[in-house]
């Protein structure tokens, strides 16, 4: 085994998909571990990729012949390159009926989803793997004690596998995404307004979504600053998080929050240069917060689960950071990034116990803060940064 391997929570889920499924999909960002994860949970299937244009041009040409060198099932890499392979697969999987033949991989959550609802619907066993989360780096004996260093170096593997800088390895991540990403989709002409767009988001990391005037200041319409989100979300560089649906009694704002999937990538756009300057920036607040949801959001996905996240503010302002939504229960979690419990902290729980209370069966909630201890406070959970990624399924 590589020893540079980080064992991820995923395993287990991927492994019972494909004792279930034909077919496994494992989509996510690039390079967040989707083809080391698939080659190790099945080390004994040929891998094929088909970034590779000589892959790409025969799987193409001739699908039929390209799947028939793998009899026995593969892996496959970026399998949303050459979309006339899933009709294909269909046949094949539906002829023998083995479960767990084939593994796909894909960095374009759009193009490999669409695949599968058009050609392989019901057949296919579908996980999302996104970064390294908090655990994953523990288990793996990596120094995780300095949260603004964790925060700054964020949760690409590479980072915490390779002898590379976290500034080197993001410049040539953008780079990567701009101009192989970014340039195969037709949303996308002007691609320095691109990334332009791309800053101007990490600028707004953890705030209400107001796409009018992220459009206005990239110097381009709502409907092009609309493409563009949908481009971020299809590459899995950002995610929206809805707000919560139930009202009580209260008038709720429609619109939702945004988030970035890693905090290294944040911090490289703002041209944060260490964990320092972090530590006293502005933005610490949206940066720890995207970290928190995006904890949370990993537990869900690494079970194969939909995430029930949301958050919840009304019209006054009023404002809880996020509500978790998990078998039948609701319960709401704060986040703050100062190191040390202020009273004030607990000022949108109480509010939020005091609203949802009739409600509710429990309206207790958790107070996710930037410091060291666990322990309860009048009835609410108070949680160590270090444990975001257990809050949904511990409390």
């Amino acid at each position: 085994m590589d020893a540079t391997y980080i064992a991820r929570r995923a395993e287990k889920t991927i492994v019972n998909l494909s004792k279930g499924f034909p077919i496994v999909a494992i989509t996510g960002p690039r390079q967040s571990g989707k083809t080391t994860l698939a080659r190790h949970v099945f080390g004994d299937r040929p891998y094929v990729s088909l970034e590779d244009p000589d892959n790409r041009e025969f799987a193409a040409v001739d699908p039929k012949g390209f799947l028939a060198r793998f009899a026995d099932g593969a892996v496959i890499d970026e399998a949303q390159r050459v979309p006339e392979l899933f009709s294909w697969l269909q046949g094949i999987v539906d002829d023998n009926g083995r479960m767990g033949q084939f593994i796909l991989t894909g960095s374009r959550q759009f193009g490999l989803v669409e695949g599968i609802t058009q050609s392989l619907a019901g057949r296919v066993g579908e996980i999302k793997l996104l970064p390294l989360c908090v655990p994953e780096l523990r288990e793996a004996e990596r120094n995780i004690s300095d949260m603004d260093k964790i925060l700054y170096e964020g949760f690409y593997p590479a980072v915490h596998t390779r002898n590379v800088k976290p500034e080197q390895w993001y410049n040539a991540y953008i780079g990567t995404y701009l101009e192989r990403d970014v340039r195969s989709m037709t949303a996308v002409q002007n691609l320095s307004a691109f990334q332009t767009f791309i800053r101007l988001a990490a600028g707004r990391c953890g705030q209400i979504l107001n796409l009018s005037s992220m459009g206005a200041e990239a110097g381009v319409s709502h409907n092009t600053a609309k493409a563009w989100l949908s481009v971020l979300q299809a590459s899995f560089i950002v995610f929206l998080l809805q707000p919560f649906h139930k009202n009580y009694k209260k008038r709720l704002i429609k619109s939702p929050k945004l988030y970035f999937y890693d905090t290294g990538l944040v911090a490289r756009l703002l041209g944060i240069t260490n964990p320092e300057q972090l530590a006293l920036h502005p933005l610490k607040g949206g940066i720890f917060e995207s970290f928190v949801v995006s904890e949370i959001m990993k537990n869900f996905h690494n079970n194969a689960r939909s995430p029930g996240c949301f958050f919840w503010r009304d019209s006054s302002g009023h404002e809880v950071d996020m509500v978790i939504e998990d078998r039948m229960r609701v319960f709401p979690v704060e986040v703050k990034s100062g190191k040390t419990i202020a009273s004030d902290f607990f000022n949108s729980l109480r509010r939020w116990r005091d609203m949802a209370a009739p409600y509710e069966n429990d309206a207790s909630g958790t107070l996710l803060y930037g410091g060291d201890e666990n322990y309860t406070r009048e009835g609410f959970n108070v949680v160590s940064w270090d444990r975001a990624y257990d809050i949904n399924g511990s409390h």
